[in-house]
């Protein structure tokens, strides 16, 4: 039996995507199951999309393009990007990539090493940290707390700096826990970083334009004293309901764009050209198909917060951003991954448990109200009902 290296014993997994496949065999056995695990918008792609595709397809798009992506998606990003930011971007700093997985599977190859240190959020996207201890690279946590609203900390996250540290990661709006740091804590953490000048940035935005309550996004791209060393990591799949065309941007300082793009080159070439040009029309066409999709996660945000603090024994901070609520429920005597398996096993509600977005996750679960609000309020009247009945045991 051919005995594969060490490095592929310490790559993780994105449990959502196991949770989806048992709800899936459950369906398929007959159990009605809602969804609330997977963070998909259940909206269709817009329909001018679809048809910008189906039109690349006609008009001859079937061949390889440039690595980085074709030059009229990369300026279409670069004008999006002064249009909501403000920020000027050239085209040629830009890569278009298979979702946004690869640019964080990029980023951290790039500095991860035994021997060196990177910070990521905890809880945070799980990839962060399986792809950290793949390079072995140490996993340093900055902590995400709920009494600071999900919002990292400027002051711990720069006291986690030593200097074996080669790469921050950042992410507001927050995976899992909707969470939105504030400009004056970011404000606080650009300039304590300056005494970093060595330390390389990736912040992940990829919720960027999913806000509520009047926030407004910060980007670290505003920031030009980080620029020459700051990864930008955003994309389609959120924004645009385009979760299966696996499409992602990335911006990088020019050190760095270079060896990314030969990553590209050696590892997938370049991305489907079809669903590029539905990436430019998503990009250069109406927008009120995003506007209409965070109204609408709005509404459901607020049936899952009302719903979730009703229920025994949980309390449920209000998400400023993204399309999830990270609900507490020690005070229930479950342990998270538990409860989010009796949930979906006895109940027909699938979550996922905290601790698979890390170490302090647990005590909490995740929800995606990327659901109906119909099925939202029939998953939380089937949660409420089981924890009236189950204790742990």
């Amino acid at each position: 039996m051919p005995t594969i290296v060490p490095a592929f014993a310490r790559i993780g997994e994105e449990n959502a995507f196991a949770v989806l496949a048992r709800a899936t065999a459950l369906a398929a056995e007959g159990r009605d199951i809602i969804n609330l695990g997977i963070g998909q918008p259940d909206f269709p792609t817009p329909p001018h999309i679809v048809e910008a595709a189906v039109k690349a397809l006609r008009d001859g798009h079937h061949g390889y393009t440039p690595a980085t992506g074709i030059l009229p998606l990369r300026e279409g990003v670069a004008a999006d990007i002064h249009r909501r930011l403000g920020v000027t971007v050239s085209p040629d700093a830009i890569l278009i990539v298979p979702g946004g997985k690869v640019t964080m599977f990029a980023a951290i190859l790039m500095f991860g090493e035994p021997g060196a240190e990177i910070l990521y959020p905890d809880p945070g996207f799980p990839i962060y940290r399986s792809m950290i201890e793949f390079t072995g690279a140490t996993p340093v946590p900055v902590p995400i707390r709920e009494e600071n609203g999900f919002a990292f900390s400027a002051e711990e996250t720069l006291g986690l700096i030593t200097p074996k540290t080669r790469l921050l990661i950042l992410n507001s709006p927050a995976n899992p826990t909707g969470g939105v740091t504030p400009k004056a804590e970011i404000d606080k953490l650009v300039a304590g970083l300056a005494r970093h000048p060595d330390v390389a940035i990736l912040s992940d935005e990829i919720y960027g334009q999913m806000l509520y309550d009047g926030e407004e996004h910060v980007s670290l791209l505003t920031y030009p004293e980080i620029r020459d060393r700051l990864i930008l990591l955003d994309g389609w799949s959120k924004t645009y309901a385009m979760t299966g065309w696996r499409m992602g941007f990335s911006v990088w300082p020019a050190p760095l764009l270079d060896a990314a793009r030969k990553l590209a080159v050696n590892s997938y070439s370049c991305v489907n050209a079809a669903a590029q040009w539905a990436g430019l029309a998503a990009l250069t066409g109406p927008q009120d198909c995003v506007a209409a999709m965070v109204a609408e996660f709005d509404k459901r945000r607020r049936i899952v917060v009302e719903g979730l603090n009703g229920l025994p024994d949980i309390s449920a901070a209000t998400p400023k951003g993204a399309f999830y609520a990270f609900p507490n429920i020690s005070r229930t005597g479950w342990k998270a991954k538990p409860l989010a398996n009796a949930l979906l096993e006895q109940a027909g509600v699938a979550v996922i448990g905290g601790p698979d977005f890390g170490i302090l996750g647990e005590g909490y679960i995740r929800l995606s109200y990327a659901n109906s609000a119909e099925n939202i309020r029939k998953a939380l009247d089937r949660m409420g009902n089981f924890l009236s009945e189950n204790r742990p045991g």
